[in-house]
């Protein structure tokens, strides 16, 4: 996608990304809630020796390499850590310098030379050496629009400037070593002749870009009575990996394509119900005792065929967005007696890869964006909150256990804060 395909009005986005395309670097700053400081993001497929000098003595020093999840794997970047304490979710990785053409691995030219290593597509974990001098960070699959922080930026801008999605990032501090605030970054920004951007700003302009292509509406009956089903596809290249997909499809290869069912013969409520079910092959097709999974998809579309609202399908979630192989592969060390989440982590993966974008886009493209969420997860509610969408209440869902689900459902209650109330 080209800097012409930004749609008016945002003519500070336009800016940055032409900047980075030229191999400048710019300065994004986030919410005076948040961090309330900014980086320097140039893109990494681009960084000089020079580029990342002036990184270098402008910012802390400590300078890090966002990226797409699927480009980690490629390069064999395990997380830094399994449990993740960091407060504000910074993915970091092990740390790495290219495996040839560097000397210490330190200097400006050298971390330039690790950097446009970890961009160029056909680097593989063989053209990198562990530890090193670079700090390469996962970005979250949906962007700035699933978290607002530098690291989705700095990936959003690259996708943006048509670029590899990868970056090199630091936080600018003043002469005494001070974060600078924005009003200090203004003036940083005139003196270098920099462009200065908001992530909100960033964040309103990939809204405007968001776009799905629906199918045509048609009925699709079912045990649980007729629905109305409608298929949807991103049309928008920004949350699209490098090989085409879209959100955790970098992990699972799977399509961003999902589907909503809705009941118009239903009695419409005040509140719409509404349930994110994510794909989950063995449990919605196969009815594995594994999990819950075909049953709360059953018991969905029977409660919002009796009171209204929609059933929408993620795919690309299975396994919690991993991808069928590594669901395969946690079950099998979960047979050895790992828990659900340790069970990822073995595999070097998070015990949560889904995002929620494309659900909070299909919601308002329904018109939903008043609703009770069907969800015994407190992930989902949060998530459509900060994606726009008005969460009024969460109802639960709860599936009498079974004596194969129910390690599984009380790791999801004590560890992931699920609302399971009737476990033993």
């Amino acid at each position: 996608m080209s800097a012409s395909a930004i749609p008016a009005g945002f003519d500070d986005v336009v800016r940055a990304v032409e900047q980075l395309a030229a191999g400048r670097p710019v300065i994004v700053t986030d919410d005076a809630d948040r961090e309330n400081e900014g980086d320097l993001i140039a893109a990494g497929g681009l960084l000089t020796a020079q580029t990342l000098g002036f990184l270098v003595r402008h910012t802390s020093g400590y300078i890090c390499s966002p990226m797409t999840r699927q480009r980690a794997r490629s390069l064999g970047l395990d997380l830094m850590v399994p449990d993740n304490q960091d407060p504000r979710g910074t993915a970091y990785t092990v740390s790495c310098d290219a495996a040839s053409g560097v000397t210490t691995g330190i200097s400006a030219a050298d971390r330039a030379l690790t950097i446009r290593t970890l961009a160029d597509p056909d680097s593989t974990a063989t053209s990198l050496h562990r530890p090193g001098h670079v700090l390469p960070l996962i970005a979250r699959a949906g962007g700035v629009l699933e978290r607002p922080g530098h690291t989705e930026a700095a990936v959003d801008l690259c996708r943006l400037a048509g670029l590899e999605p990868v970056a090199a990032i630091g936080e600018i501090v003043d002469d005494a070593g001070a974060l600078m605030r924005v009003e200090a970054l203004r003036a940083f920004s005139a003196e270098h002749g920099l462009t200065m951007l908001g992530i909100d700003r960033l964040a309103a302009c990939l809204r405007g870009l968001s776009a799905f292509q629906r199918s045509e509406a048609v009925e699709l009956p079912t045990d649980r009575g007729v629905f109305e089903a409608i298929a949807w596809s991103r049309a928008d290249a920004i949350g699209a990996s490098e090989s085409g997909a879209s959100g955790p499809a970098e992990i699972a290869g799977a399509p961003a394509e999902h589907l909503s069912l809705a009941a118009p013969g239903a009695r419409p409520a005040p509140v719409p119900l509404v349930r994110l079910h994510s794909e989950c092959l063995t449990g919605d097709v196969f009815a594995s005792h594994r999990c819950d999974c075909g049953q709360q998809l059953d018991a969905a579309m029977a409660r919002v065929q009796a009171e209204g609202g929609a059933v929408i399908y993620l795919r690309g979630h299975e396994g919690r967005g991993i991808g069928l192989v590594n669901k395969l592969r946690a079950y099998h060390l979960q047979s050895q007696g790992a828990d659900t989440v340790e069970a990822n982590e073995l595999l070097g993966l998070p015990g949560e890869a889904r995002e929620w974008r494309d659900a909070a886009d299909i919601l308002a493209e329904l018109g939903l964006r008043r609703i009770r969420l069907l969800t015994n997860n407190p992930l989902k509610v949060e998530a459509m909150r900060r994606a726009g969408i008005d969460v009024v209440g969460a109802e639960p869902l709860e599936i009498p256990a079974r004596p194969q689900n129910l390690a599984y459902l009380r790791t999801k209650r004590d560890r992931m804060n699920h609302a399971l109330t009737h476990l033993s």
